[in-house]
């Protein structure tokens, strides 16, 4: 490339922006659809759930009421479930019905800048889900102020987390249904054995080191510390976790799905 193409081409910077901005477009041309479930699901989960279960469990939960313990839970399990569906249905939506990323890849971005603006997009997403549950929690008295403000941010990481993983499912799949399996099969159980409808401490002894492998598990317990304000040395663990989680995920979903959208 000579040097004038090299002063022309835009920057890694600029190519990121415009993958992420094309999916907030996208996003925004039905924002009023788009944007009512993310108030509405949490809403109707704990009236359902906290609410009417939380009636029949009087003592505290992990040291808070029951309805508390399972809305701190639910500021991270929103931005997995998001993130998790956009890079796989959304993901393989684009890249194999309505190719997108032909014609993207015309243009100066390379298959690496798509797959990091997907986590960008997913881990967006994650963010504005988890700030709808918290605007949800707030009014309920549910949400520990200041702390809980930081639950938007820890969304965009978890969301960053579970997009990179969907990204990794979406390179090994070749029919839309067979995501039927890793949703059921992986998404379904981690949120139930994760910490966030009861603590990882009721689980059978057996069963511990396997929620230590779930990745959400260590969202949530990130969670609970910053809402409850109770900080310990594990914290450190679940932290590196997630970031060699998110890069080793993204690193080798980047591998695969360059050949496919090169090919």
């Amino acid at each position: 490339m000579n040097d004038s193409n090299k002063k022309n081409h835009p920057s890694l910077r600029h190519r990121l922006f415009a993958v992420w901005f094309r999916h907030l477009r996208v996003y925004g041309q039905h924002l009023t659809s788009n944007a009512f479930p993310p108030f509405l699901e949490p809403l109707i989960f704990l009236g359902g759930i906290g609410l009417g279960l939380g009636r029949f469990i009087t003592e505290p939960v992990g040291g808070v009421p029951y309805i508390q313990f399972l809305s701190l839970g639910l500021l991270v399990t929103t931005a997995m479930w998001t993130s998790a569906f956009e890079c796989t249905f959304g993901t393989f939506i684009r890249l194999e019905y309505q190719k997108v990323y032909d014609g993207m890849l015309a243009s100066p971005l390379t298959a690496d800048n798509l797959i990091v603006g997907e986590i960008l997009w997913g881990a967006t997403k994650g963010f504005l889900f988890s700030f709808a549950v918290l605007c949800v929690m707030i009014p309920f008295g549910l949400a520990p102020l200041p702390q809980a403000l930081a639950a938007p941010f820890l969304g965009f990481i978890t969301a960053a987390m579970f997009a990179s993983l969907g990204l990794l499912v979406t390179s090994f799949i070749k029919t839309i249904n067979h995501f039927n399996f890793f949703m059921t099969g992986c998404i379904s159980p981690m949120f139930f054995f994760s910490g966030v409808v009861f603590p990882l401490d009721n689980l059978p002894p057996a069963l511990r080191p396997v929620a230590e492998v779930l990745p959400l598990t260590h969202s949530v317990r990130i969670m609970r510390a910053i809402g409850q304000n109770q900080w310990s040395a594990i914290l450190l663990w679940d932290t590196f976790y997630i970031l060699v989680f998110i890069t080793g995920a993204s690193f080798f979903a980047a591998r695969r799905l360059r050949h496919r959208m090169i090919q």
